[in-house]
């Protein structure tokens, strides 16, 4: 109990002595946009960082945060505690100040709801993201406008759109970071055909994902395609034991026989919310590292 209490009295300590320290502070907020391409308003969550000028007199690159299935746009920022790492990060100079967006692309499966970076049947979400959700990103937070100064990362679901929005959008990303990442559907009972009907929103996102197979699409690719991946800076971050790391093995090699320079790291751990939290200590750096300043 006694520990327990000192526990909570430092805490409460730090959380005083940084309301009380001098200067600007980052912040984080949460809103919403209202989508023609989905027919309903989408809910997102920015990071700011302490010298964020809302009057669009300072420029920022941004890099936009892809939650995982189940997660939401609040995912990135309560579970991975990205904004507690962007500030550490950018204290100790490893990166810039930079806009951090998680759009919200999910939530409850099991309860049917809505998942997944890409159109399907009644969900046109790429169309959503590149139509609506950017030019809006970008002029209300004065962040991005080119390539140079525009990241994508994700982990497991968004790893996995990170990844196929970069290959299929590739003068648009600077870099990549793709941690635990779903870049085709993992090899084991049930999971290549789950149960339901054909047209559950599971079937349709696990669908989805084998069309647009990261793998398959290097594989596939013609020459001209891959002088464009080249141009992006390719970072895949999986755990030793992640159910998806033979998934991210085969992206290497994909990528390894079409000539595309990329960094691999296999750290210990599995599909978890501490390896995600510990991956960014890389991540962010290795973005700020690719913007053009």
């Amino acid at each position: 109990m006694k520990k327990l209490f000192s526990v909570l009295l430092f805490i409460t300590v730090m959380m005083s002595a940084r309301a009380q320290w001098p200067g600007p502070h980052s912040r984080i907020e949460t809103d919403s946009i209202r989508s023609e391409a989905l027919d309903a308003f989408r809910a997102y969550t920015v990071y700011l960082p302490a010298d964020f000028d809302s009057s669009g007199s300072k420029t920022y690159p941004v890099l936009y945060l892809l939650h995982g299935m189940g997660g939401v746009n609040t995912s990135w920022f309560v579970d991975q505690r990205v904004g507690e790492v962007m500030d550490q990060l950018t204290a100790s100079g490893e990166t810039v100040p930079m806009v951090i967006v998680s759009p919200n692309a999910g939530g409850n499966i099991m309860q049917d709801h809505w998942n997944g970076y890409f159109n399907m049947p009644g969900w046109n979400y790429e169309d959503f993201f590149f139509t609506e959700f950017m030019p809006y990103i970008e002029k209300r937070y004065s962040c991005g406008g080119a390539k140079g100064r525009r990241a994508i990362a994700g982990l497991s679901m968004g790893g996995g759109g990170s990844t196929s929005y970069a290959q299929r959008h590739p003068e648009m990303f600077s870099s990549v970071y793709a941690i635990s990442a779903l870049m085709d559907i993992p090899d084991f009972p049930g999971a290549q055909n789950p149960g339901g009907s054909p047209d559950s929103k599971m079937a349709l996102l696990t669908k989805a994902v084998k069309d647009l197979s990261c793998i398959r699409y290097v594989a596939d690719s013609d020459d001209k395609t891959k002088e464009a991946l080249r141009n992006v800076k390719w970072f895949i971050d999986c755990g030793d034991d992640d159910f998806l790391l033979d998934r991210n093995i085969e992206f290497m090699h994909a990528m390894r026989a079409a000539g595309i320079p990329m960094q691999f790291r296999v750290r210990d751990g599995g599909h978890t919310n501490e390896y995600w939290h510990t991956a960014l200590f890389t991540a962010l750096p290795f973005v700020s590292r690719n913007f053009s300043h």
